[in-house]
């Protein structure tokens, strides 16, 4: 299988992650205009399947170093698979509530607080996991994280009473978001456990290496979305129930985009997983994080969500994103 030794190369696919998380939200934007985010998130989740098992056939199994795909599968102990489903479904209930919130608050709300959020208690955890990199850096960089979502949440508020927009849609989207945040930053953790991080090249038996776990992992995403998600659609955030029958009246397109936004997800994790053995868990996964910018950016700049807003609220906007960047600075030399 194909895998990272060098630190440099880690942190490359770690900008991978970054860009993959912080972009497939605009398949979700795409899809709205006439689809429900409810229905999207069933063409999300197998996208995500389907992507796992070709990156597994594909890059999971070429190359002399660890095991393939198919072999590592086999081999998995109980215990591995059951911290992998785990994590998926801490995920998936996570990432349904993040969905919700970027349907009511937008992609520049949802993702600074609830990805942002994510990343500041998911490097607590996993760095008390495995402790690794400089920590004072790391957490500096954190402290500086927190700043900018913080910013983020002053410029909304401001321009939700300046724009007249609903207020109780907008606070509903911002508690789904850190709902979200909270649940998202325990599910990397359970998936580690499951990895063989500590030596992708010759990994524990019954361990499993990236490609074997995030295949496993988009498995125990599909199974809890029978639950989840039937029940979101039962019994929705905002907007009428929806029934599985309206999903089977969409278009070959819809479908499409849906399906795009979980494999470029698969991809941006496939990345952190495998740079989580060169990196270090704390650092591959702040560093991923770094996709509340990369959403924001998406939000502020492409999408317009803070279209017509105050002197104020735009400089509250320019400094989230340079607290961003230099926290996510820090991170990366944590690391060295």
């Amino acid at each position: 299988m194909f895998i990272v030794e060098s630190y440099s190369l880690a942190i490359v696919f770690c900008f991978v992650t970054m860009l993959c998380w912080g972009s497939w939200g605009n398949t979700q934007k795409l899809a709205q205009k006439s689809w429900r985010y409810e229905l999207f998130y069933w063409d999300y989740v197998i996208g995500m399947v389907l992507a796992a098992l070709l990156l597994g056939l594909t890059m999971g199994s070429t190359g002399d170093a660890g095991r393939s795909f198919l072999a590592d599968l086999g081999q998995a102990s109980g215990r591995s698979i059951g911290w992998v489903v785990l994590g998926g479904v801490i995920f998936n209930a996570s990432n349904i509530l993040l969905s919700a919130s970027t349907a009511l608050a937008g992609m520049s709300v949802a993702f600074p607080l609830g990805v942002g959020l994510a990343l500041v208690l998911g490097v607590v955890i996993n760095y008390a996991g495995q402790p690794s990199g400089n920590p004072v850096l790391l957490f500096a960089g954190v402290a500086l994280v927190v700043a900018a979502i913080v910013c983020n949440g002053i410029a909304s508020g401001m321009h939700q009473r300046n724009s007249g927009t609903a207020a109780k849609t907008n606070t509903c989207g911002l508690l789904l978001a850190a709902a979200a945040g909270i649940l998202m930053s325990f599910f990397f953790r359970c998936v580690v456990k499951g990895m063989a991080v500590d030596n992708f090249a010759a990994p524990t038996p019954g361990m499993m290496t990236p490609y074997s776990a995030i295949f496993v992992f988009s498995l125990g995403v599909l199974a809890s979305n029978l639950l989840f998600n039937t029940l979101v659609m039962r019994y929705p955030f905002a907007g009428e129930r929806v029934r599985y029958a309206e999903y089977f009246g969409g278009t070959a397109k819809t479908h499409g985009v849906g399906m795009l936004g979980g494999a470029i997800w698969c991809l941006g994790s496939l990345a952190s997983y495998i740079a989580s053995g060169p990196a270090g868990t704390a650092v591959s996964y702040g560093l991923g994080q770094g996709a509340t910018m990369v959403a924001a950016f998406w939000g502020v700049f492409i999408w317009r969500e803070f279209r017509g807003g105050t002197r104020r609220v735009n400089l509250l906007i320019a400094l989230m994103f340079v607290l961003f960047l230099t926290g996510l600075g820090l991170i990366i030399l944590a690391g060295n």
